[in-house]
């Protein structure tokens, strides 16, 4: 998993409450054994008409989002089914953090599993950032996970808070198999000694 220092972005809104993941990847496209491919399928139902063409009424499909890597929405980020596929369509499709002011307990754990950075704000916050982001073109935030700070060229200033643990494990890039591997030494020895037992 790739280690989450600091992040400088394109913002992309998604306004609206209670995303659930059947939004973010309907269920359709679940047929996948790979991780990876599930991008083109993020929020299908919104950003495709029924003939399958781009719909331009769907905020992140205009131009000057495109290449967005922070995507902000609103309360309730992430809820519905527990599908791991949801945190992988969003990471596919190019999007590294997810600032939201409340997210589903489970999509929620499962960002960091995936090397996303979901950033819980208060809800003037969360607005702040939908305002800045309507009023400049190709608005940047740059968020630095080290600091645990939040920031753009107008002036943004806004500190974050996150559990140590899961902050460094996505400092160090580490997803459960990588802390594991970190004991690789260990266990190796350990199933040296039990083999000589047999």
């Amino acid at each position: 998993m790739e280690a989450f220092k600091t992040l400088t972005g394109i913002v992309a809104p998604v306004d609206r409450v209670n995303v659930d993941t059947d939004a973010i990847i309907p269920k359709q496209f679940l047929k996948r054994i790979e991780r990876s491919g599930f991008g083109q399928f993020l929020f299908y139902e919104w950003r495709f008409d029924e003939a399958g063409n781009i719909n331009p009424a769907f905020e992140p499909n205009k131009p000057r989002y495109q290449g967005a890597s922070i995507l902000i929405s609103r309360a309730n980020f992430g809820c519905g089914s527990s599908r791991e596929h949801a945190p992988w369509a969003i990471l596919d499709y190019g999007f590294k953090c997810v600032i939201a002011p409340s997210f589903a307990d489970i999509f929620y754990n499962n960002c960091f599993k995936n090397g996303i950075l979901p950033i819980k704000l208060s809800e003037e916050q969360v607005e702040e950032l939908f305002q800045r982001t309507a009023e400049h073109e190709g608005y940047e935030l740059t968020v630095s996970l080290e600091d645990k700070i939040i920031t753009d060229n107008h002036g943004l200033h806004i500190a974050f808070d996150l559990d140590e643990h899961r902050r460094q494990f996505l400092l160090q890039g580490l997803d459960d198999i990588g802390l594991t591997l970190q004991h690789e030494d260990k266990i190796s020895a350990y199933e040296a000694e039990r083999a000589a037992q047999v």
